[in-house]
């Protein structure tokens, strides 16, 4: 249940055209709506500003498929992530109306929304191409929200050149996010550069001594470069939700002054 969906509501019983009883039926699943396997926290958007999202591994494809079912009947946008392709076909199969996005591994019931101009833009960059996926995450979870993105692939430390010629770009935004695997690197570099706040995700990618993001973790957790946040390894979700908390926090406050 979010913002939008609550408040049409309300004001639906406010004008009349609704019983008090009718209203209490459509809220009747808050504060979840249990499934017996799963219980579907559906006003999260009215507490943390950003609806429960669909973790997909560890769940079959019909578990997937019945709290997608349940989700969308409340919300005009429903995400599931790290969805497989063989996961995601038996899904689609069963609502086709849902996307799937390759890349970033995930299942999107709905139209995404149009940049919001008014809201902070976001980078997300990435010190590889091998980085994409959990970067695509990331941006995928900040369009959801509407929130103006920036995407920069492919400008690592291994060659700095390529990122210091997009310099102006990323100065456009007011967070960025660095998803790098190998060394970890980047997100010190990008942290050095820019005033912007600086959210680094550790990548599972690299050869047996990155130990499958371990010491890219380690990397960010030592930077130099102060006031650097980092997340778990591959945890572009979390990066997004960290960064849309921000901007909505620095739009609000905005709003108040004005």
């Amino acid at each position: 249940m979010d913002k939008e969906r609550l408040s049409a509501i309300l004001n639906t019983v406010a004008s009349g055209d609704m019983s008090t009883d009718e209203a209490l039926e459509l809220l009747r699943h808050l504060p979840y709506d249990d499934l017996g396997f799963a219980k579907l926290d559906s006003h999260r958007s009215l507490r943390q500003g950003i609806p429960e999202v669909i973790f997909c591994p560890g769940k079959t494809a019909l578990q997937v498929v019945e709290i997608l079912q349940r989700l969308k009947q409340n919300h005009k946008l429903v995400l599931a992530s790290r969805a497989t392709p063989e996961l995601a076909a038996t899904v689609l199969c069963q609502i086709p109306d849902a996307v799937y996005h390759e890349l970033g591994k995930m299942i999107i019931y709905g139209a995404l929304p149009v940049p919001d101009e008014s809201l902070l833009v976001v980078a997300v960059v990435t010190a590889g191409t091998a980085d994409l996926p959990v970067a695509e995450e990331a941006a995928l979870v900040l369009q959801s929200q509407a929130v103006p993105v920036i995407r920069l692939s492919d400008v690592g430390v291994a060659g700095l050149h390529r990122l210091l010629n997009n310099l102006e770009m990323l100065r456009k935004a007011s967070v960025v996010i660095v998803v790098a695997g190998m060394d970890g690197a980047l997100p010190s570099v990008v942290g050095g550069l820019l005033e912007a706040p600086v959210i680094a995700v550790p990548s599972s990618v690299g050869y047996g001594a990155s130990f499958q993001g371990l010491a890219a973790l380690l990397t960010m957790l030592n930077s130099c470069a102060a006031g650097l946040t980092v997340c778990n390894i591959d945890n572009g979700f979390g990066a997004a939700v960290a960064a849309v908390k921000i901007v909505k926090a620095v739009n609000t406050g905005l709003r108040s002054r004005s």
